[in-house]
């Protein structure tokens, strides 16, 4: 892939991913989006640069930490690689320091090893002709949805730790806000959801994520179970390569992410000032 084709597929890829992840709260200024989200998580509560810049980039730091200082906020400043270098090492100048680095990986999800599904079953209609339940091997059934449902960000918030009542009211939001196509899958153990996984399509591709399962169902293979039917089910939908985002250190999740066939394709992470990590 040459230098050139990289840069133009970060950029496309940069676009969807804000696409498939609303803020809460966003503010464009010269050219750069600074979005709000009660810190529910890095990527909707950071500085991106989406356009070109008039302003002197000091004035616009500057600026940028006001506004979050007044929403009692850390300022964090996303960095990919499609950003001037400098501003990286200004960054640093200033004393922010790398917080949350995320490697982005791609498939093509034509060409991907899916756990096998013993079964599907179309109980209930929806808009995206989703099969209800896909059955696998060992009792594993994943349950599939067409748009988020309250019962599915109940599980959610149990799995990820979310408990701030602030957090339980814009969080569902947010996810209401996602303007694209979405595959919402869950595994349920004794009437509770112990395996969430979303899949957002825009366009020719299939963002993974939420990916979450309860410490007392790890090794199960629910992980997996879960991303083979948002993977199946998307390129069902027309989806031809897929991407995902996991944070640097998560060596377990990587490990199955990369049996399933995704790459490292590239690296961003995220600029704090120490003060307000």
């Amino acid at each position: 892939m040459n230098e050139e084709y990289r840069n133009q597929e970060i950029k496309y890829m940069e676009e969807i991913s804000l696409n498939a992840w609303p803020s809460y709260r966003i503010e464009l200024y010269d050219g750069w989006l600074l979005r709000y989200s009660h810190n529910y998580t890095y990527r909707t509560n950071s500085v991106e640069q989406i356009g070109n810049s008039t302003i002197p980039v000091g004035e616009k730091i500057a600026y940028c930490e006001e506004i979050y200082r007044a929403l009692h906020s850390p300022t964090n400043f996303k960095i990919h690689p499609l950003l001037d270098p400098s501003f990286d090492a200004l960054l640093e100048d200033r004393g922010y320091r790398v917080r949350h680095t995320t490697e982005v990986m791609t498939t093509d999800i034509r060409d991907v090893n899916l756990m096998k599904a013993d079964s599907r079953e179309f109980l209930f209609e929806n808009r995206l002709h989703l099969p209800t339940l896909v059955h696998y091997d060992n009792d594993i059934t994943v349950e599939l949805k067409a748009y988020v449902t309250d019962e599915w960000l109940m599980g959610l918030f149990s799995l990820n730790g979310t408990s701030d009542p602030t957090l339980r009211r814009i969080v569902p939001k947010m996810y209401a806000a996602i303007p694209k196509q979405t595959i919402v899958a869950s595994i349920e153990l004794d009437g509770r959801i112990v395996a969430t996984g979303l899949a957002i399509r825009d366009r020719e591709w299939a963002g993974i994520y939420a990916v979450y399962v309860s410490p007392s169902c790890q090794k199960r293979g629910y992980a997996r179970a879960v991303c083979s039917t948002l993977l199946r089910e998307a390129r069902e939908l027309g989806a031809v390569k897929a991407y995902l985002q996991v944070v640097r250190g998560n060596d377990k999740a990587k490990a199955l992410y990369q049996s399933l066939g995704f790459e490292d394709f590239y690296t961003y992470w995220f600029r704090s000032l120490p003060e307000t990590m």
